[in-house]
């Protein structure tokens, strides 16, 4: 990457050329460059559209960004891409955010490419390349001109129109059906409050232990006699009792896959609104490995317990192995967490990485460990779900529930469904049993 011919000295009081060539400095002191280039706003516009798309990005960020490009250098696109995520990511759902900005921003030829093709019509007879996926909605309306935006908002100033609604349906229905795959920043953070406000009491199931009953029931001998002989024996009032009831354990196995990246920040949130909601509830992550954060998740501030996550965890965004993973659980932490009619909820797509090896025979163990085993899977968000995969073949006939997770409305289904007093297997399942 050379310097440009015609250097620009308005800038420069001794009137002597503008900085050497990048070729020439291999130390790639920025700073005196920065005057006679664009690098310097290009960067501070970066960061705001990085803040637009929901990232923590402030001024002191910028600053510790423009200084770890002085030390780094341009000269290498790699060499800038990770001095400026290094100061810019600190978890890992940030980084795919980070990573579309950088690319568009920046102009990557083959993601520009790929944007005027979403825009314009496909012509018939050529040949297709390999199908990307196109950038989020948080980028693309952090890039968006929003000045001019309100600048035409404020010319055409229209009259007022009072409109019959009432067949109509409002914003917050629509932000109940939208996929959280397809959300903006701000419809993100609506969500988050709609989740929070999320109530969770499952069904009460009766214990060993009894409790004192003032209605007619069984009669506690041992609390007759004892209230006998306080009366001498001259009166013998009956005592009563009654089953203790309990709300039964919650116990939620999460998949933090790659293929799961983009639903579980959102679960994350649905998991630590039932965390601090009731008591005894237990959640793990699961990727290649399986991480225990129900001590994290019970944190008051989401984004302290989301950040200790974030620092626990190491397998975020890799591969799945639900099988090794459900193995460790069933070792180490089933006789722990499902006792006295604890509730499971598996949380994943059902891609395996080892083709479902081992998977049924540790489905069935779980299985046979809980009171009821629900599985919320994204992929049925799709009309034409097929069980198709070894995986969920294998997960299928070991479940109680097989329900979707993909949107607002979804998450209140679900607690709905936990809320109501419901057999152990669905008549839901022997479709899918069927289709197998």
């Amino acid at each position: 990457m050379a310097a440009p011919e015609d250097s620009d000295n308005s800038d420069n009081p001794d009137g002597t050329d503008g900085a050497p060539a990048f070729e020439n400095t291999p130390g790639m002191q920025l700073l005196d460059q920065f005057e006679g280039s664009k690098l310097l706003p290009n960067i501070m516009h970066f960061g705001r559209i990085l803040r637009s798309a929901g990232m923590p990005v402030g001024p002191g960020k910028i600053l510790d960004a423009v200084s770890a490009v002085e030390a780094v250098g341009v000269a290498s696109r790699r060499d800038f891409y990770w001095s400026l995520h290094a100061v810019f990511v600190n978890r890992r759902d940030q980084h795919e955010i980070f990573d579309q900005a950088f690319h568009i921003f920046w102009r990557d030829p083959r993601l520009l490419e790929r944007m005027l093709g979403i825009l314009m019509p496909e012509i018939p007879g050529e040949e297709q390349g390999e199908q990307q996926e196109p950038p989020s909605r948080r980028i693309m309306e952090a890039m968006s001109p929003k000045e001019q935006e309100g600048q035409q908002e404020q010319e055409e100033k229209e009259p007022e129109v009072e409109v019959e609604a009432t067949l109509t349906a409002s914003g917050n229905e629509l932000l109940q059906k939208m996929d959280f795959e397809d959300m903006s920043a701000e419809e993100i953070t609506a969500a988050k409050a709609a989740i929070s406000r999320m109530r969770l009491s499952i069904d009460e199931v009766p214990m060993r232990r009894f409790q004192r009953s003032h209605r007619i029931n069984r009669v506690d001998m041992r609390a007759t006699l004892r209230a006998a002989m306080r009366t001498g024996g001259a009166l013998i009032p009956l005592q009563y009792r009654k089953r203790r009831k309990r709300t039964p354990p919650l116990v939620i196995l999460c998949d933090i896959s790659g293929s799961m990246g983009r639903y579980t920040r959102m679960l994350l949130h649905f998991m630590h609104a039932i965390t601090n909601d009731r008591d005894r509830v237990h959640t793990f992550l699961f990727g290649t490995r399986l991480t225990n954060v129900t001590r994290h998740l019970r944190e008051k501030d989401v984004d302290v317990a989301l950040e200790c996550c974030n620092e626990m965890v190491e397998d975020w965004s890799g591969g799945t192995r639900i099988g090794e993973s459900l193995k460790e659980f069933n070792r180490f932490w089933s006789r722990r967490v499902l006792g006295q009619g604890a509730v499971m909820i598996l949380i994943s797509d059902g891609l395996d990485r080892d083709a479902g090896r081992g998977l049924e025979i540790e489905m069935e163990r779980l299985h046979k460990s809980c009171r009821r085993l629900v599985w919320l899977n994204p992929l049925l968000r799709f009309d034409g779900f097929e069980p198709k995969s070894q995986g969920i073949r294998a997960i299928l006939p070991h479940v109680d529930e097989f329900r979707p997770v993909h949107n607002l409305e979804s998450l209140t289904e679900l607690v709905e469904a936990l809320n109501r007093q419901l057999s152990r297997r669905q008549e839901g399942m022997g479709e899918w049993l069927q289709a197998m």
